[in-house]
């Protein structure tokens, strides 16, 4: 089994890199997530982000690279026979949730069940009692939020060191959205895991991560706790001089459009320096800084510059 204070990194992965043919799904991706963090990776569709958890998961063998879960080299341990204790201490929910159509729930648990040594019944219980989960109905019953629901409690009724969460929330209505989110936050109430997982949704982000990662075009563009991006990115907005166009911006400008006198740009690292250097290079009247959220600077970071 292995143990999660014994590393100070839960995730690390190197240069990780997949390609479909000639397209690079992840691309030379590098990152590490703390041990008992919980790290959010977003991005938009095709980013990369399913890519990755699956490569963790070992569902998919990548090109180039490396991954190490707890300090195990996920390529050779999967395919060795100290997978299934490498398994003991990781649960996974995938965005698809293939069970066994037949199987009535209390089947189902009973069976995942047995695949675990540590498996906590009374965490079980309390999980199918908080759902709403009733043992006796069949998989091929329960609606996609159910399913969901039950994908979870199968996950976590381990205790896993580490829980992977490809999409969990993906098409559930906001209701069933937020009884899957309490279930997590419950679960991890209960013990320091460390928590992966990715979202599209940006308001589950910001709520579960402590820390977040953005992918576009399979590479990592950000890479910071929520708190530091909401605090150093920034949103100025200038006014050109008539005829006039800007001659300096910073390095660390994410988006920036010119339409006609107003001059726009989303400012990462930002700092009062910053904005004396933006005002005394540029043909600007007078400038202004706002705040942004979190959701503003992630649709800033993915769309083109105009």
């Amino acid at each position: 089994m292995i143990k999660n204070q014994d590393f100070d990194q839960a995730v690390e992965i190197e240069k990780l890199t997949k390609r479909f043919g000639d397209r690079r799904a992840v691309d030379e991706l590098s990152l590490s997530v703390p041990t008992g963090t919980t790290y959010g990776l977003i991005g938009p569709n095709g980013a990369g982000k399913s890519t990755t958890l699956k490569s963790l998961m070992g569902l998919t063998r990548f090109d180039e690279g490396s991954i190490r879960v707890f300090g195990h080299d996920v390529q050779k341990v999967y395919a060795s026979s100290e997978s299934y204790n490498l398994r003991q201490g990781i649960g996974y929910v995938p965005e698809i949730h293939n069970m066994y159509r037949w199987m009535k729930i209390s089947e189902i648990v009973r069976f995942v069940r047995s695949f675990y040594r540590n498996w906590n019944e009374k965490l079980a219980d309390e999980l199918l009692d908080f759902f709403k989960l009733e043992p006796n109905k069949k998989i091929k019953e329960l609606s996609k939020g159910m399913h969901a629901k039950l994908s979870l409690m199968l996950a976590v009724s381990h205790e896993p060191d580490l829980l992977v969460l490809d999409e969990p929330t993906s098409g559930l209505d906001p209701l069933v959205r937020e009884e899957f989110l309490h279930g997590i936050l419950r679960t991890l109430s209960r013990k320091e895991s460390t928590v992966i997982f990715s979202s599209h949704s940006i308001n589950d982000v910001e709520r579960m991560a402590d820390v977040v990662g953005l992918l576009k075009n399979g590479k990592l563009v950000v890479n910071q706790t929520i708190s530091k991006i909401l605090a150093k990115t920034k949103r100025v907005r200038a006014v050109l001089k008539d005829n006039s166009e800007p001659h300096w911006y910073p390095n660390s400008v994410v988006w920036q459009r010119v339409n006609q006198r107003e001059w726009e740009m989303t400012v990462d690292d930002f700092s009062e320096e910053v904005l004396q250097q933006i005002n005394q290079r540029n043909p600007v009247n007078n400038i202004e800084v706002r705040d942004l959220s979190l959701e503003d600077i992630f649709k800033d970071y993915v769309r083109e510059q105009t």
